[in-house]
């Protein structure tokens, strides 16, 4: 899997846990959904961290979503 690709992903994993996590939140019952997609989330993000050679910053990541994402429908 690309580090891009990963970095990607693990970023829309780590805002589709928000809904799941309030969701939970408000019926009163443990978020499991939610701790599911944030330990994905932080898998997928620290594996694009660790396997990029130059790692990644903040100010970067609207380009690598560019980047992904012209890759995918090009």
């Amino acid at each position: 899997m690309n580090s891009d690709l990963a970095l990607v992903l693990g970023a829309i994993s780590a805002a589709l846990a928000f809904p799941a996590l309030l969701g939970a939140y408000s019926e009163g019952r443990f978020p499991r959904a939610a701790v599911l997609w944030i330990v994905l989330a932080g898998g997928l993000i620290v594996y694009a961290q660790a396997s990029s050679p130059q790692g990644y910053a903040i100010s970067e990541l609207p380009m690598v979503f560019a980047k992904v994402f012209g890759q995918l429908f090009n």
